[in-house]
């Protein structure tokens, strides 16, 4: 399961919100607790782009930090599940996919297997 704050969700739903309808990515940064991958937070990649279709960034400009627990991205056309190329660019032990509309929590995510991952949003800790 993937443990998230809502108020940290909600701020990657603005991002997504004030870019579309191009795509964004960002880095989740985040533990691992038994079972469950806990994001406390998320970055902006370095070198990252999106656009209509698409978002990417050089995997070899990262820095070593092994608080990333992966990606989130959004697809603008609010459809949850990821694409061939977003299984084939997979970064870290998990993909998050946030889609419209934005003004509730609405997201999708996937272990690099394909299997879908329970969200659970906790208030701020």
């Amino acid at each position: 399961m993937i443990l998230i704050d809502k108020k940290v969700f909600k701020a990657m739903q603005e991002f997504a919100k004030n870019n579309h309808p191009r795509e964004i990515i960002v880095l989740l940064r985040g533990k691992r607790e038994k079972d469950n991958i806990v994001i406390t937070d998320w970055l902006l990649p370095p070198f990252g782009t999106g656009g209509n279709g698409f978002a990417s960034f050089p995997t070899h400009m990262l820095p070593i930090d092994f608080t990333i627990m992966g990606t989130a991205h959004s697809h603008p056309s609010g459809r949850l599940t990821p694409s061939a190329t977003d299984m084939n660019n997979f970064y870290g032990r998990v993909m998050m996919i946030i889609g419209p509309p934005y003004d509730e929590p609405r997201g999708a995510a996937y272990y690099k297997s394909g299997e879908q991952i329970p969200i659970r949003f906790s208030p701020q800790q």
